[in-house]
Order: C-alpha cells, then sequence, then structure tokens
C-alpha cells in the first residue's frame, strides 16, 4: 500500500489506539473507517471504490479486503486469517475517549435502536455535546423475545477497566430498560445509574410509613421533587433509593428517575443528557452513514461494521467540537473559527443549527481542497450538565398530606 497523507496518519493514529488487533486489522478498521468518513457511507462498494481510487488498487482487491473483515474466519481466504472479536474493541475504544476527554465527569447512555425487522442493536454511548458516541453493542435479530440481561451486563462489564476509577460516571436509561438487576450492577461498578421508571410506582419517603403513587408527588408543570426512599415497582422488586421527579414545561408527564446519588447530588434535568444517544443512531443512519442501506443478514458481521461506523463518528464529532468548543486547545491544528460560524456555534439554550459530526466532516473536506492535509480527533471537552430552570416548584411532601397507600 502506497502511503497518502492524511490516510497514512489514520492507519498509524488506529494501531496506536487499537494496539491488541493484528495490524492487517487494524489497518482495515482504519481503511474502513477512513472510507465512512469521507464518503458519508457505510456502503461497501462506495468505500472501495474511494480507497482503489485515492490509492491506486483495484477496486475489487479493496472490496475483498472490506469484505473479510467482517467475515468470520470460515468464510476467508488464506491459512492464517482470524475472526475478529469486536468485543475486545470495546474497552480500548472507551479509553480512545477517555484519553480525548477534559474533565472527570462522564455520562453513558443505554438504549435499543432497530433496523427494519433484520436487527436490534443494544448500545451503551458516551453522549456528548448533542451526540452519543457508541462504545460498546450487541447485535441481535430483531422480533426475538428476551429480557436482555446477560447482553446488557456484558456490555457494561466490558468497558468497565477503560474509565479511571476515580472518576464520576452517571448511566441513563429509559423507561423500558429499568430493571433492579441493573440498578445494582451500575452501583457494584462504582458508577451511579440515573433509570427513569413508569408513573405506576409507589415510592414511600426515608422515615415514613406512608406509600406514595409517583404522580403524587409531582402534580403540575414545572413542579420537582427528590428525596431518599424505598421505591416500589412490583412485589418482588423494591429498591432504596434516591427518587428524583421533575415535570418540565413542554413534556406530557412528568420524568421519575431513580439513583443512588444523595439528594443534594441529583438534578432531574440530567436525564436530558439520554436523548444525545438517539442522535447517535441518526448519524449512523440517514444523518451520517446511511447504515439503513446495509445489505448485511449475519448480525456479527453487522457488529464488526459498527466499529468502523463508531471510529468514524469519533473521528468526526471530535473535530467538529473542537470547532465550537472555547477555549482552543493550545497547538490545535483547528484554527479558531468561532467568527466564521457565527449562530452555529452552540450557546447556552439554542439548538445546534449543525450537528457535529456533519460540522466536523465539513472542516475536513474544506482542509482537504485547502491544504491536502486532514484534522485528526481533537479533544473532547464537555457541555456543563444541564440544571432544572429557576423557578421550577420545590414541593414538600409534609406540607401536602396524602391518605395512606396500601401497597
Amino acid at each position: 500500500m502506497s502511503r497518502q497523507p492524511g490516510l497514512s496518519e489514520w492507519i498509524d493514529l488506529v494501531s496506536t489506539h487499537m494496539p491488541h488487533l493484528s495490524v492487517p486489522q487494524a489497518r482495515v478498521l482504519a481503511l474502513w473507517s477512513y472510507g465512512i468518513a469521507l464518503t458519508r457511507s457505510c456502503g461497501r462498494l462506495t468505500v472501495a471504490t474511494f480507497l482503489a481510487l485515492l490509492m491506486g488498487q483495484k477496486v475489487a482487491t479493496v472490496e475483498q479486503r472490506l469484505y473479510e473483515w467482517c467475515c468470520d474466519t470460515s468464510h476467508k481466504a488464506g491459512a492464517k486469517r482470524q475472526t475478529l472479536d469486536v468485543t475486545t474493541c470495546f474497552a480500548p475504544l472507551l479509553r480512545w475517549i477517555v484519553t480525548l476527554w477534559t474533565g472527570t465527569h462522564l455520562a453513558l447512555a443505554l438504549d435499543a435502536t432497530s433496523l427494519g425487522a433484520r436487527f436490534v442493536v443494544l448500545t451503551l454511548s458516551v453522549v456528548y455535546r448533542g451526540c452519543g458516541l457508541p462504545v460498546a453493542w450487541t447485535v441481535l435479530p430483531a422480533n426475538q423475545p428476551g429480557a436482555w440481561r446477560r447482553e446488557w451486563l456484558r456490555l457494561l462489564r466490558g468497558v468497565r477497566p477503560a474509565i479511571p476509577p476515580d472518576w464520576t460516571v452517571l448511566v441513563l436509561a429509559d423507561r423500558g430498560l429499568w430493571a433492579r438487576w441493573l440498578f445494582g450492577r451500575m452501583v457494584r461498578l462504582g458508577w451511579h445509574p440515573l433509570l427513569r421508571i413508569n408513573n405506576g410506582a409507589k415510592f414511600r419517603p426515608a422515615g415514613q410509613t406512608q406509600w406514595y403513587w409517583l404522580r403524587e408527588l409531582v402534580r403540575d408543570v414545572n413542579q420537582c421533587w427528590c428525596g431518599r426512599g424505598t421505591a416500589f415497582v412490583s412485589p418482588a422488586r423494591r429498591v432504596d433509593c434516591t427518587l428524583v421527579a421533575w415535570w418540565g414545561e413542554g413534556y406530557t408527564d412528568p420524568w421519575f428517575l431513580l439513583t443512588d446519588l444523595a439528594p443534594e447530588a441529583s438534578a432531574a434535568a440530567w436525564y436530558g443528557l439520554r436523548s444525545w444517544c438517539e442522535q447517535g443512531f441518526k448519524c449512523f443512519k440517514r444523518g451520517g452513514w446511511q447504515w439503513q442501506y446495509t445489505q448485511m443478514h449475519a448480525p456479527e458481521r453487522v457488529a464488526r461494521l459498527w466499529l468502523a461506523l463508531a471510529v468514524a463518528t469519533l473521528w468526526m464529532v471530535s473535530v467538529g467540537g473542537a470547532l465550537e468548543v472555547e477555549p482552543l486547545p493550545t497547538g490545535s491544528d483547528v484554527p479558531d473559527l468561532r467568527a466564521l460560524l457565527g449562530t452555529t456555534v452552540q450557546t447556552p439554550g439554542r439548538q445546534r443549527r449543525l450537528r457535529l459530526m456533519r460540522l466536523g466532516w465539513l472542516w475536513c473536506l474544506v482542509c482537504q481542497i485547502t491544504t491536502g492535509g486532514l484534522p485528526l480527533p481533537q479533544r473532547l471537552v464537555p457541555e456543563p450538565w444541564p440544571a432544572i430552570p429557576l423557578g421550577a416548584v420545590v414541593v414538600a411532601i409534609h406540607q401536602n398530606p396524602l391518605k395512606n397507600q396500601d401497597v
């Protein structure tokens, strides 16, 4: 392979952050992610054609290399071919993010996304500036019943070594994923769950004998409540925890969240970070890499393709974030473009007009045209976690006595 400016640097960088991969595996991962990022497509023929033109090789040769990278050993040519175990890449991928991260507070989100009637992908993502950066995932056939307990626990356990033990880690999940075993596993890992539960549960504040329906704690918009106690979701699902409740403007229902944090160290508004992982799914599909057009039918192959998609997403999002972060890192190869970007730059209370991934891709395109080079991944500077707007009414239970409720 002839060395190409930008591509050679990217291959070296991917190899550095994925040291457990063989040299051919790391190289093809770099080729996949490089082609995906610059063509904004994960179609194998599209990526292979782009790389073949760039490197002066035959399209069929490059396409075969990309194809075999996603396959099991039995479908590869050659006696020394190996099957890539994608789970071994989860901790290195998160460790790569940690090396770029500014600060010691990290928010993770658990969620699932589907592709028609073919796949369900269980995903653990780092949420960053309006986007989700997938760091671990499991691809399953769609429409198959199951609680996914083993899969979720495996994802959490697999990335634990990548996070420094003194960091504060918040783990967010929606109502469909609530489970006492999930809450307990997060606590044992040293992380802090913030799990949303359904409105039909009850809660007994610490020091009281009375149980309250959750809707009795927060009855009107712009009210919030927080306190320690015991949550009752079902006869076998009681958990001692902190309940954080908030009914924000514009929401049909209040948020009821369970965490192990102390009441004074909790904020219901943090749960808003969870929606960022959904933006990450959009980046993988119509908003970016066009994964919805894949012709793959084997979950194992999709899982390997997702690794290339995740690496490409990290690259573009970090570059896009560097254009709006203040101050810029000393010695960065990304100049201060905030004056040119104007309202594109994120300010408190204002939505982004462009996703960071697209902004990063645009800047790479400009750099390629003007200088022939490409900015490599930049440091990740997270925004402050959201806060409940001033003026929210704090509800005190003892000021609003209710009729006892028997469980």
